[in-house]
C-alpha cells in the first residue's frame, strides 16, 4: 500500500514500501528526536541511509540527538556530533537550493558545510546559545547519462565519486555542528557556471589535497550554481574526447558561463600537431565557438603556476607557452581572461620560497592518515589554504572583467595575490577520508 508523506508545498514524497521516489526534488527534514513539525520528516541518529528508503546519515555516520524542548520543534531538537557527519538524499539531476537551520537553545555551535566532493558552501557559521541562523546555498547534480545521446566517459577514480552518485550528499563539519532543518527544492532559476579542466580546479575527493573550483562555491549566493566538471589528467582534447564538453552543453542554457582551464596536462602531448599555437589554441576555440553557440559566456582561465623558483628566489614559467596561447585565444575570441597564472606566481613570490610550501600538498610523513613515512612535496596541487587563496584570485576575475556574476558574491573584499591572507590565519575542519575509499591506500591524484 503505497502512503504520501507532504513534505513541502512544492513537492510530495511518495513512499512505495518506504522507498523514495526517483523523481522527488522537493524535501523537509528535521533534526533531532523531539516533536516534528507538521511537513517535516524526522531525521534522528538512527535514520540511516538505504537506497530503499532513500534518505539519512549516511557512510557509517555516528552522531548525537539533542532535545531542548519548546514550542518550535524546529528549534527544540538538533543533531550534533564530535566528529564529521553526512546526509545524503537521492535526488534526480539538476540544481537544488539548499536551506539549513543551525544552532542550539542552549548552547554555542560552529559548523562548516560541504557538498558532494569535498565542495565547500559554508564556512565555519557560528551561532551563540539561543541563537539560530538559517543559511541557503545551491548544489549542482549530475549524472553520467547524456540527454543528447551517450554518456560520460569516467575513469577508474570516479567509478564511487560523490560528484556522480544518485544522492546530494552534505557533510556537517567543525568544532561543534547543530544541525536543525534541512530543506532541499529542486531550482530551474540559477546561472549554471561549469568548470571545465584538471586537477587543479576538479573536487578533490581527499585531504590534503583541493582545488579552487570546490572552494569557490562558498563565496556565491543562491542565483549561482556551480557545476565542477574538471577531472584528473586532463587536456582539453580528452576532456572533450570524453564526452564531458558534450554533457556541459546538453544542460547549459542561455546565459550559463563556462571557464576554462587547461595547460598542464596539454603541455605534456608531443604529437607534430600539438603544442600551444597548434591544438591548444585550436581546442580551446573550439570551447569557446561551442559555447557561444549554446547561448553560454565561456571565460579563459589561464593555468595555475607550478611551484618552482630559480636561484634568485623568484618563480619561474613551466608552462612554456601555454599561458601565452590561452591569453591569445581570449583576445582573439572577444571573451573574458582570468589570469590566474599571472596571479598565483604574484601569490607564490609574496610568500617566498619556503612559506610557499604551506600553499601546496607539502608534508612530512605520518601527517595524514595512511600516508606512511614517505613525506608528501606536490608543486602542482594545492591543499585548502591554496585552493582557498587561488579561488579568491577567480572571484577578483570576475570583478575586473565585470562579469554578471559579480552581484552574486559575497564576503568577497577585495584581494591582492601580492598581499595574500597568511597561512598561519586560516583553517578549515578536515573531511574524513571519502566515505567510498575507506580502507583504500592513500595515494597522490594520477595526472595533473
Amino acid at each position: 500500500m503505497n502512503r504520501i508523506i507532504k513534505l513541502s508545498a512544492a513537492a510530495l514524497l511518495v513512499l512505495s514500501a518506504g522507498t523514495v521516489s526517483a523523481q522527488t526534488t522537493g524535501f523537509k527534514f528535521e533534526f533531532g528526536s523531539g516533536k516534528v513539525k507538521d511537513g517535516y520528516t524526522a531525521i534522528t541518529p538512527a535514520t540511516a541511509f538505504t537506497s530503499q528508503l532513500g534518505y539519512g546519515l549516511d557512510f557509517g555516520s555516528t552522531a548525537n540527538a539533542v532535545d531542548r524542548g519548546g514550542k518550535d520543534p524546529l528549534k527544540a531538537s538538533l543533531i550534533t556530533g564530535d566528529k564529521p557527519f553526512f546526509f545524503s538524499v537521492n535526488v534526480p539531476e539538476g540544481n537544488y537550493k539548499v536551506t539549513v537551520t543551525l544552532g542550539d537553545a542552549k548552547d554555542s555551535s560552529i559548523t562548516t558545510v560541504r557538498a558532494e566532493s569535498r565542495r565547500l558552501m559554508l564556512e565555519k557559521v557560528v551561532t551563540k546559545p539561543g541563537e539560530f541562523v538559517t543559511k541557503t546555498f545551491i548544489v549542482n547534480i549530475r549524472k553520467r547519462p547524456i540527454s543528447t545521446g551517450g554518456e560520460v566517459h569516467t575513469n577508474t577514480r570516479e567509478v564511487n565519486k560523490l560528484d556522480w552518485d544518485d544522492k546530494l550528499t552534505l557533510e556537517f563539519n567543525g568544532k561543534r555542528p547543530a544541525v536543525s532543518s534541512v530543506q532541499i527544492d529542486k531550482v530551474e532559476d540559477q546561472i549554471t557556471v561549469y568548470l571545465a579542466g584538471n586537477s587543479t580546479v576538479v573536487d578533490q575527493d581527499d585531504e590534503p589535497w583541493c582545488s579552487w573550483g570546490q572552494m569557490i562555491p562558498r563565496f556565491f549566493k543562491p542565483g549561482v550554481a556551480i557545476s565542477d566538471q574538471a577531472e584528473s589528467g586532463l587536456t582539453l582534447a580528452s576532456f572533450k574526447g570524453s564526452h564531458r564538453l558534450d554533457k556541459v552543453l546538453s544542460t547549459a542554457k542561455a546565459g550559463d558561463y563556462l571557464f576554462i582551464e587547461f595547460g598542464h596536462n596539454d603541455q605534456k602531448e608531443k604529437g607534430p600537431n600539438d603544442g600551444a599555437w597548434k591544438s591548444y589554441t585550436e581546442s580551446f576555440k573550439y570551447f569557446i565557438e561551442q559555447a557561444k553557440a549554446k547561448g553560454m559566456i565561456p571565460v579563459v582561465v589561464t593555468s595555475t603556476s607550478r611551484r618552482a623558483f630559480n636561484d634568485s628566489g623568484k618563480v619561474v614559467n613551466t608552462l612554456g607557452d601555454f599561458p601565452a596561447a590561452a591569453r591569445k585565444v581570449a583576445q582573439d575570441e572577444g571573451v573574458a581572461m582570468i589570469d590566474v597564472n599571472a596571479m598565483t606566481a604574484d601569490f607564490y613570490n609574496a610568500l617566498g620560497k619556503d612559506n610557499s610550501t604551506k600553499a601546496f600538498v607539502h608534508y612530512p610523513g605520518n601527517t595524514w592518515p595512511g600516508q606512511g613515512d614517505k613525506p608528501l612535496a606536490d608543486n602542482t596541487h594545492f591543499n585548502s589554504y591554496g585552493a582557498y587563496e587561488i579561488a579568491k584570485m577567480v572571484i577578483e576575475g570576475i570583478k575586473s572583467n565585470h562579469l554578471g556574476l559579480e552581484k552574486f558574491l559575497v564576503d568577497t573584499p577585495h584581494f591582492d595575490p601580492s598581499h595574500p591572507d597568511a597561512p598561519e590565519t586560516f583553517s578549515l575542519p578536515v573531511s574524513p577520508p571519502s566515505p567510498v575509499l575507506k580502507g583504500a591506500a592513500f595515494a597522490k591524484p594520477a595526472g595533473n
